[in-house]
């Protein structure tokens, strides 16, 4: 697939090959306690890598990720989980994380996803639309600060359809192209 410039930089699907420098950058960005957060754990055993996930590089090296996870809430299918997005500090504050949200956020749009949830700061997220879900209605399979629990409406009205605990869907009730 091709790339959508931003700042130099060419944002694009994720692929399997891009799968090493991803992980990497993870471990630079958040180091091994990552793996030890509920949201971490609702992706174990997924696939690294779905259609929704989107990189950036700048001359051919990986500098921003950030991973989608379909996943269903309660019995209602057609959620996104985005984390982690990740950016290389030298590339921080220039774009490249919103250009991958954005690229996101128009995927899960184009192939009817209607709602993409995700663990994090309203300060941060609330500039791209994310608002805080409100106390109970979604919830996680492990410890996690509720007020953190943040939601945007690709399908406008969505998230009074969703209610329950996130898990990940299988692969299979999403698509088989990842």
């Amino acid at each position: 697939m091709g790339c959508q410039e931003k700042s130099n930089a060419c944002v694009r699907p994720a692929e399997p090959e891009d799968l090493a420098a991803i992980v990497e950058l993870h471990r630079r960005a958040f180091g091994p306690g990552r793996f030890a957060l509920t949201a971490y754990r609702v992706r174990e055993g997924t696939p690294p890598i779905s259609r929704f996930c989107r990189i950036a590089e700048l001359d051919g090296r990986l500098i921003a990720a950030v991973r989608m996870t379909p996943v269903e809430i309660g019995c209602t299918k057609g959620a996104l989980l985005l984390g982690p997005l990740a950016v290389e500090p030298a590339y921080v504050n220039k774009g490249h994380g919103r250009a991958l949200i954005n690229a996101t956020i128009a995927a899960a749009r184009e192939q009817g996803i209607a709602l993409v949830v995700l663990v994090g700061n309203a300060s941060y997220y609330g500039r791209f639309g994310f608002a805080p879900v409100p106390p109970g209605q979604i919830t996680l399979p492990g410890p996690v600060d509720c007020a953190r629990i943040l939601a945007f409406e690709v399908d406008p009205g969505a998230l009074a359809r969703f209610r329950g605990v996130i898990r990940a869907s299988k692969p299979s009730a999403v698509s088989a192209d990842y």
